[in-house]
């Protein structure tokens, strides 16, 4: 091994991670200062950079062409704006106290140390591979990174069989699912909860429920995997539960990520109890002035619970990576926090939620009314109207709006942008009643369906 470091009068900045989190933070820290004040070194183990990880399901089933469509920048882009970019090369140790990191090419499989006067962390997160005989038996896939989603495109090229096991039913699970009904799969999902989207209340993941057996998937609720089965040639053949076997050519795994922090917890930086690094508002490794750590490896402060939640999501990783690089560069710039917003689809089903489900509030100690509605995305009269559910969760006695959930086709998903406002603002269920929505036939009734929730909502309080 060797020490990288010729020292000169620039700082040097060192980046942990090459997707949306560390070069968000390298290129807005080299828009902030010159390749002659701060020289940036960044680390990625992939083939690939600037990626988005959320398209990998749309590209398995076929509605992107390939991975080039996904990536927002090339590491030869990288390199052009004054990033030393170096890929295929992993971080393995991280030595606080003297402020340098060694690295290992995963090509030749040399060793060498890089010292920083700055370090980012983003390190991402790693699906969750349940501990059981078989999960590492080829034909089972996790998908999080492109280089996962070309080993699952690979492994469906080659696999003769068309059933297809997907283990979990969270946002992974379901887009899963139906990128494997776009290539003509027989698809089993296996999920241990009651009802698919466990981000949702289990009434509204029973309408999930409904629409994934409409499109032919079989749902398979309140189960536990216990082992992945091989054949003779040491390849998946059935996925067994405690009471059945289901034949497999091929299972993904949807159980959900965990923030990869081996390399930070080694280097005995804080982690919550998410397992996820802990920052200041500024993105800062707390009690670390010179760290900063963004993206799927970091915990958030939820703004409607008070509380830090992880939460695996590419729009939170680049506002990070703009937070950081603004901070690495001299300036000011925080992260507030999230009212935990999130959006999906089962082919023309829409689902959304933000906020708080009503486990979370009960979990938080948050007394509060719920109500459901049904309404339409349009004028009823208008062409195209389709139905949506809307319930909506508020805070007893105050009316504060805790949480909404949408699930319905068309015009349904993104209506759930109205609350994520709301909740940000702190807003109270009768106070919504009176925002200034846009309205035309086309778009929606003259009440919109989630004004129409608020109102239920406002007397229910009043009644409580």
């Amino acid at each position: 091994m060797n020490m990288s470091r010729t020292r000169d009068t620039r700082e040097r900045l060192v980046v942990i991670g090459g997707d949306a989190a560390g070069m968000s933070a390298a290129s807005q820290a080299r828009r902030m200062r010159d390749p002659d004040e701060l020289e940036i070194v960044a680390f990625e183990r992939g083939h690939f950079t600037s990626y988005s990880a959320c398209g990998i399901p749309y590209w398995v089933g076929g509605d992107v062409a390939g991975p080039d469509q996904l990536i927002a920048r090339t590491p030869e882009e990288h390199r052009e704006r004054g990033i030393d970019l170096r890929m295929r090369t992993e971080v393995t140790e991280i030595d606080v106290e003297r402020q340098r990191v060694r690295a290992r090419d995963l090509d030749s499989g040399a060793e060498s140390w890089t010292s920083y006067d700055k370090l980012v962390i983003a390190t991402g997160a790693r699906p969750i591979r349940p501990d059981m005989p078989g999960a590492d038996a080829p034909g089972v896939h996790g998908v999080q990174t492109l280089d996962d989603g070309q080993a699952l495109i690979d492994t469906l090229a080659h696999t003769r069989g068309r059933r297809a096991v997907v283990v979990g039913a969270g946002y992974i699970g379901v887009e899963m699912a139906e990128a494997l009904i776009n290539r003509d799969y027989e698809v089993t999902v296996l999920n241990r909860g009651s009802e698919p989207m466990s981000t949702l209340d289990p009434d509204m993941g029973r309408l999930v429920h409904e629409a994934m057996e409409g499109l032919g998937i079989t749902m398979v609720n309140d189960t536990e995997v216990t082992k992945v089965l091989t054949g003779d040639d040491g390849r998946v053949r059935a996925v067994a539960t405690q009471d059945a076997e289901y034949p497999a050519d091929v299972v993904v795994l949807g159980i959900g990520v965990r923030p990869e922090t081996t390399l930070a917890k080694a280097a005995g930086l804080p982690l919550g109890e998410h397992g996820g690094l802990l920052t200041d508002l500024a993105m800062r490794v707390r009690g670390h002035e010179n760290i900063w750590a963004g993206g799927d490896c970091v915990e958030v402060l939820d703004l409607v619970s008070g509380q830090e939640r992880h939460i695996a999501l590419g729009t939170h990783a680049n506002k990070h990576g703009q937070v950081i690089g603004t901070g690495v560069g001299g300036g000011y710039a925080t992260f507030p926090g999230v009212v935990g917003t999130a959006v999906s689809k089962v082919c023309d089903l829409e689902i959304a939620r933000t906020g708080l489900r009503e486990k979370d509030a009960r979990r938080v100690g948050l007394q509060f009314v719920s109500v459901t509605i049904e309404s339409t995305s349009r004028a009823g009269y208008y062409s195209g109207a389709s139905p949506m559910t809307v319930k909506m969760l508020a805070e007893r006695r105050t009316g504060r709006l805790l949480g909404v959930q949408i699930v319905g086709r068309e015009g349904a998903g993104k209506r759930v942008d109205i609350a994520a406002v709301a909740l940000t603002a702190g807003m109270t269920v009768e106070r919504m009643t009176a925002l200034d929505l846009g309205y035309a036939p086309p778009f929606s009734p003259v009440w919109d369906p989630v004004l129409v929730a608020a109102r239920k909502a406002v007397a229910k309080v009043r009644g409580s």
